[in-house]
């Protein structure tokens, strides 16, 4: 009773104490599938009752004061009822929630960032598909800003987890034309009566519908999905380090901010 008197008494603070805390965060997220994946599904994507809690997009409750407030007293009018945890615990799982929202480049990602850049274009072989900085392939998404437009678990996931579907313009396809050649690539375009793909020197080729005897196309991503098997732990962290660091908008910035310097 007298913890509970006091708690009453000393309002929580309107910023959350544990922002940022890798051993809060990780406790919030035991703490909210305990108490949350019900409603708001694993790792917030969406359970029967309630909405996603993750990913990137507009929130009605974004800031610290009202993720608290949402889960302490409950959202009148909606099925999200009080939760009846303890303030700590509560900003634990705030913290959590805002680690799901979080862009990876504004996540603290422990790791060798140095031995991260060297995974990238050397063991992981990730620079013949990727371009980083005008530098690499172009099979794959240009990843030069990939640790502002992605959180640290959808990076994480696109190294560990095979795609349930592949993007629109990254489809594996194959080709053999009227003349016997076959060529093999990403498709690109395609209508009735033409089909564009990017063959595996990074050439584009263009044909026509009359100038292909058969068109197969791929059913798994070209992607692969096993660093966390190819990659020993400390090197998949690493790599996750160096990929959280690309975010052109914060280089902008900060070259930007440095103009002004004396």
């Amino acid at each position: 009773m007298a913890a509970l008197a006091q708690q009453t008494s000393n309002p929580p603070a309107r910023t959350n104490p544990l922002s940022g805390n890798e051993q809060a965060i990780e406790e919030g997220h035991e703490i909210y599938n305990r108490t949350c994946t019900t409603c708001h599904g694993v790792n917030g994507a969406a359970g029967a009752r309630g909405p996603a809690l993750a990913g990137r997009r507009g929130y009605q409750r974004s800031t610290d004061a009202s993720i608290f407030d949402a889960i302490q007293g409950g959202i009148p009018g909606t099925g999200m009822p009080p939760s009846g945890l303890a303030i700590t615990d509560i900003w634990k799982v705030a913290a959590y929630i805002r680690s799901l929202r979080a862009s990876a480049s504004d996540t603290f990602v422990p790791g060798n960032v140095s031995h991260g850049e060297q995974i990238f274009w050397d063991k992981g072989d990730c620079g013949s598909c990727h371009m980083i900085g005008g530098r690499g392939g172009i099979l794959g998404p240009d990843l030069s800003s990939i640790g502002e437009e992605r959180t640290l678990r959808q990076i994480r996931d696109a190294l560990t987890q095979p795609r349930a579907q592949i993007p629109d313009g990254y489809r594996p396809v194959e080709v053999v034309t009227t003349d016997g050649r076959r060529l093999s690539g990403i498709l690109k375009n395609e209508n009735n009566f033409s089909l564009q793909l990017l063959d595996s020197h990074d050439q584009l080729q263009l044909f026509t519908r009359d100038e292909l005897r058969e068109v197969r196309y791929g059913h798994a991503s070209i992607m692969p999905a096993n660093y966390d098997k190819t990659l020993s732990p400390a090197e998949l962290q690493d790599l996750l380090a160096f990929l959280s660091r690309q975010a052109r908008d914060k280089i902008h910035r900060s070259r930007k901010n440095t103009e002004h310097e004396p």
